[in-house]
């Protein structure tokens, strides 16, 4: 069995280049909440309300600071009138449209 040592200028984690941190789901879902929620032209409050949720804890996931149940998903999204579906296609082509700019802006 033969052993190779490399020496290297620079510890490996400085020399590589640094990569963004990816995109958070629950950001990029209330994000999508929130545009569709503007879309429709209701409040916070209204939806709150058909949806059966605190305003406070759906104001905490249209900021993506909590993580959202699928059966709670389901819910604002139905008091929407959107399928679950809708949203995280919105979702999801908001995350590859982000890492799509940041690999552009490193070229």
């Amino acid at each position: 069995m033969v052993t190779y040592t490399t020496l290297l200028d620079k510890p490996i984690s400085e020399s590589a280049p640094r990569k963004a941190p990816e995109p958070l789901l629950r950001e990029a879902l209330g994000a999508a909440l929130r545009s569709f929620r503007a879309d429709k032209g209701v409040t916070l409050r209204e939806l709150a309300e058909a949806s059966r949720v605190s305003p406070g804890y759906l104001s905490e996931l249209e900021r993506g600071r909590k993580e959202v149940s699928s059966e709670l998903l389901a819910s604002v999204c139905h008091a929407l009138g959107a399928s679950v579906a809708d949203v995280l296609i919105e979702a999801a082509g908001s995350m590859a449209l982000q890492a799509a700019q940041e690999d552009l802006a490193r070229v």
